[in-house]
């Protein structure tokens, strides 16, 4: 049943339909209270009576709500309305992979599928590590969105949603076969034990299609693909695209082993193999160019590729490494192991401004262009007078602004001193709350909370975080939004990775 334009389901005005899936339908929609808009996915009257999914459904999506991660679609509320189960998720202004796929090579090129894949597999990672699993990783359920100032933005969708382990109801997938069965893990056909795995077979289905234009198993019924899934290779993808380099073929039969033990053991790890599969052998290691040469543009660009993805598969790691105050590699000496390679790309991508990174690496985004915290975007350095400065800009002190995701953090502000001399705690100073002492495993320190009045005469709430450590006491964290101080601590300090 179609929600009407212009009607309101579970306090969401409906503007337009979206598309639909064998869960439901999904909607474009306006936020209650909110100045904004979210995707409100509507499941199908089919789930009325199956109280044990509509259980797992609530459940794993409140689980999914907590979840903040750049390549993660958001899922911000869930409920049910006249027996309907509902989802209100992150709304993405762009394509999903299904249709890169169908609009050709042109379009989706061997290096563009590398990164899309290593950026989805970041997000699986995230979600995995929230102890959920995807179950319906597929060209349909990537999202690519055009940043107006950055890389375009890949994130994974529908991971909020429940779905039976054995659960292989199909609809038309890109290639002519359908979406669900054609990229189903073997364990996900026969009934047996499902983990991370799956999706790395599925992730690995999803990257053969990406390469070739078809999808593993092309069969005339659901169920010869089943049965292929289940006892036959896939075919080599360098057979099906000759401009794939043979180091792929080796890279997807791994990832599709039908046993799990022999699939790569993460999402990562198949991006990290499906990266060093883009250069010959002969060029993972690059001498550098004699002096009388140029620099070779492809292998510059290839380079690029691999230290971005190598960033990508680790930050999250090298992030709780920073925030447990372990001491971080001598960059000069040369970064031993892949964690602190990343964190040390990372640094170098927020130069000259590392330490405010380094500080808040759980909290900031991996790179100044990237999404951090509860959809931090936007960063801007800014002078004394509140003015946006050139990134590259040394001062005594770095001011960064960034914007969050409104609900219910507007901004933050990090005021940071650039010689590490320690700063003393301020607070809100026109009309204070509260304050208290914090003291967290990553360290300890004042935080004060309050109201003030804006340019524009609205009251909003703010919080100030100090710090003692050595590693942060010289930087002060503002953060504004929500009513009041008070919910502004309830609802962002409690969970904020600080």
């Amino acid at each position: 049943m179609d929600i009407a334009e212009g009607t309101t389901f579970a306090g969401y005005r409906i503007e337009r339909r979206l598309g639909a899936d064998d869960l439901g339908a999904t909607y474009l929609a306006r936020h209650p209270r909110l100045p904004r808009r979210d995707a409100l996915k509507i499941l199908s009257d089919d789930y009325a009576d199956k109280p044990d999914f509509r259980a797992r459904f609530l459940r794993e999506a409140e689980i999914a709500a907590l979840l903040q991660h750049p390549n993660v679609v958001a899922v911000r509320d869930c409920g049910e309305q006249d027996g309907r189960l509902w989802i209100a998720m992150q709304y993405v202004d762009g394509v999903d992979v299904g249709e890169l796929i169908r609009r050709g090579r042109t379009e989706l090129n061997v290096e563009r599928a590398v990164r899309i894949v290593a950026e989805a597999a970041r997000g699986l990672d995230e979600i995995h590590r929230s102890g959920l699993l995807h179950r319906d990783v597929r060209p349909g359920r990537i999202l690519v969105a055009q940043q107006s100032d950055g890389p375009e933005q890949v994130l994974i969708a529908d991971f909020g949603i429940a779905r039976d382990v054995g659960d292989v109801t199909t609809v038309a997938g890109g290639g002519g076969m359908p979406g669900t069965v054609a990229y189903a893990a073997p364990e996900q056909i026969n009934g047996a034990a499902v983990d991370d795995r799956a999706d790395v077979y599925s992730l690995g289905c999803t990257l053969y299609h990406m390469l070739t234009g078809s999808v593993p198993f092309q069969r005339d019924s659901p169920g010869m693909v089943m049965h292929a899934h289940l006892n036959e290779p896939p075919r080599r993808p360098s057979r099906g695209n000759p401009s794939v380099p043979l180091a792929f073929d080796a890279v997807i039969a791994k990832a599709m082993a039908k046993l799990p033990e022999d699939r790569y053991p993460s999402c990562g790890a198949l991006a990290t193999a499906a990266t060093a599969a883009l250069l010959p052998a002969s060029e993972t290691m690059v001498a550098p160019a004699p002096a009388s040469r140029g620099p070779d543009r492809r292998r510059l660009l290839l380079g690029v590729v691999v230290v971005a993805i190598a960033v990508v598969a680790v930050v999250v790691s090298a992030a709780h490494r920073i925030s447990r105050n372990e001491p971080a590699t001598s960059v000069a000496s040369g970064p031993s192991t892949s964690v602190d390679r990343a964190a040390a790309a990372s640094a170098a991508a927020w130069s000259p401004h590392a330490i405010v990174f380094e500080a808040f690496s759980e909290l900031l985004p991996a790179t100044p262009l990237g999404i951090g915290y509860r959809e931090l975007h936007d960063c801007k350095f800014l002078d004394q007078q509140g003015n946006p400065i050139s990134f590259d800009t040394r001062a005594p002190i770095d001011r960064l602004n960034c914007t969050g995701d409104q609900d219910p953090m507007e901004q933050i502000i990090l005021t940071c001193n650039t010689d590490r001399s320690a700063m003393k705690p301020v607070g809100p100073q026109e009309r204070p709350e509260g304050a208290e002492r914090w003291t967290r495993s990553s360290g300890a320190g004042e935080l004060h909370w309050g109201n003030y009045t804006n340019r524009v005469g609205g009251v909003l709430g703010e919080l100030e975080v100090s710090f003692e450590s050595p590693n942060r006491n010289f930087c002060r964290l503002r953060v504004i939004g929500a009513q009041s101080g008070a919910d502004l601590r309830t609802r962002w300090w409690l969970d904020a990775p600080i």
